[in-house]
């Protein structure tokens, strides 16, 4: 395949974008707008999480806003031709989501950080704030997101990550991941009482893979992706937004989303090889977090950073500790701590979360 020659952050474009700090961000359209009970079902399956509350309480995955709102997920603008890869959100509910809520969001791009890179040379942190708002417009929850815009020839030449082979699996290995599997310990309708809670105590793990092609489609199921279309639509957004069109070993323009599927566009990225979508890690631990608190436990906040780039036929195993407990306006909250390893024990993801527990003896 013939390596393409990318476009580079220039000073001109970045004065371009910095003009629109502050300014509401035109809305793409969702992928999801109503939490229907299908719509719960295909996020929670999407995701791997097989708690049965999502049905039996007609409640949503909190997480599932990442399908609600295109911003939140990833998608950028400005800085046409330079690659964006997901860095993280920062997530604060006001209240659950509900089966038949119809939930909004509205964005604003609320700073441009340009970080030294060993990865690209230059580097851009795009961070944008999108407020959530149900039928009513009563606030859901806010979300920063942001972006790292990375040139990708740069990144290709540099050559800081070496092409990978995927990880080849002994039966022990394969065997290990099923019991992990089995061992899922969900809490459900049991409440875990914020008096019975210890600092220190261990959460999880909860696993996730090994990442296949096949998995990253069970996600998009649930997700919708930022720029995958089909035949005509996908025509229509290149005429859009011609940065997109992106021709493939074919010759056949395609969108740079599918860095998560071909291996070769990933190295030509600068990445070894083909990579899960942020998004995904985000909602793991967001998993790991309600598998732990409990049916009666209420997150209030999940905040995770990708740090490293999760490569098919990479297992990833979701933990956390608490950190914290303290008694906020009569309410009983618990501060974890949250990381994200690979099988070559390699961080991935790390991050915190703020959950809200039932009062037991002193409630």
């Amino acid at each position: 395949m013939t390596t393409p020659r990318f476009p580079t952050i220039t000073d001109e474009a970045l004065a371009s974008l910095r003009a629109l700090i502050g300014r509401p961000v035109r809305r793409v359209e969702p992928y999801l707008e109503v939490a229907t009970r299908d719509a719960i079902r295909h996020w929670a399956h999407g995701v791997g999480d097989r708690n049965p509350v999502w049905a039996a309480r007609r409640l949503a995955p909190p997480t599932i806003l990442l399908a609600m709102d295109r911003v939140v997920s990833g998608y950028v603008a400005g800085l046409p031709g330079i690659h964006a890869m997901y860095g993280g959100a920062d997530f604060r509910w006001r209240r659950p989501i509900r089966e038949g809520d119809r939930i909004v969001g509205e964005s604003t791009l609320l700073d441009l950080e340009e970080k030294p890179s060993a990865f690209a040379r230059r580097a851009v942190r795009q961070t944008y704030r999108t407020a959530f708002a149900d039928a009513a417009g009563a606030p859901v929850g806010d979300v920063d997101s942001w972006c790292f815009r990375t040139e990708r020839d740069t990144a290709r030449e540099r050559g800081k990550y070496a092409p990978a082979e995927p990880h080849r699996y002994t039966v022990e290995e394969i065997e290990r991941i099923r019991r992990a599997y089995g061992d899922e310990a969900i809490r459900g309708a049991t409440p875990r009482f914020w008096e019975d809670v210890r600092v220190g105590e261990a959460l999880g793990p909860v696993v996730k893979g090994p990442l296949t092609v096949t998995s990253i489609i069970a996600f998009l199921q649930g997700w919708g992706s930022l720029y995958v279309r089909g035949h005509g639509l996908a025509f229509d957004l290149f005429e859009r937004h011609p940065a997109l069109a992106i021709p493939n070993a074919f010759g056949v323009p395609e969108p740079p989303e599918r860095v998560h599927w071909d291996a070769d566009f990933a190295r030509a990225v600068g990445v070894p090889g083909a990579y899960d979508y942020g998004p995904e890690r985000v909602a793991w631990l967001g998993h790991l977090v309600t598998d732990w608190m409990g049916d009666d436990g209420f997150l209030a906040r999940l905040r995770v950073e990708v740090r490293r780039h999760n490569l098919i036929g990479d297992t990833t195993w979701c933990r956390g500790t608490v950190a914290d407990k303290a008694l906020v306006e009569g309410r009983g909250e618990v501060t974890l701590a949250l990381d994200a390893v690979n099988q070559r024990d390699e961080p991935t993801a790390r991050g915190g979360a703020t959950v809200v527990l039932p009062l037991g003896r002193t409630g």
